[in-house]
């Protein structure tokens, strides 16, 4: 008697057939089947954590006196200006809902009003940016 797994023409007899394909299911796809394959994730959360930490933020930079007072002026010259409806290009700092820092974003656009009670610019595409995370203010 011969043992199993020994003899290497045991599936002759079936190497030659053609693919079964079923009438009644239909074929699965190639993403379904990848994902019968996928890894598991033993602890839930972990890469995002890790892509969490690879992302990069930056710090606010602080002004100085003499560069707070130009911004001001500037801030100052540009509520004068309002019935001109003047366009300007800020610079901002956004704070990131995460981690530490953030991110500094530019705006070009339309002034539609300054809010002096909560100290924030409104512009017309409906931003409001707080005038104590302005960087640069350029008209």
């Amino acid at each position: 008697m011969k043992q199993a797994g020994k003899d290497p023409h045991r599936y002759d007899d079936m190497i030659d057939l053609p693919h079964h394909v079923s009438d009644s299911h239909p074929r699965m796809s190639a993403w379904s089947r990848a994902a019968q394959f996928a890894p598991f994730a033993a602890l839930n959360g972990y890469g995002d954590a890790i892509l969490e930490t690879q992302r990069l933020t930056d710090e606010r930079i602080e002004l100085d006196e003499s560069e707070q007072a130009i911004l001001d002026e500037k801030l100052q010259m540009l509520l004068e200006q309002m019935e001109l409806h003047p366009e300007v290009k800020i610079t901002y700092f956004v704070p990131d809902g995460r981690k530490d820092g953030g991110a500094y974003v530019t705006s070009t656009g339309t002034v539609r009003k300054m809010d002096l009670y909560n100290h924030s610019v409104i512009m017309t595409d409906g931003s409001v940016i707080p005038m104590d995370m302005i960087l640069e203010l350029e008209s």
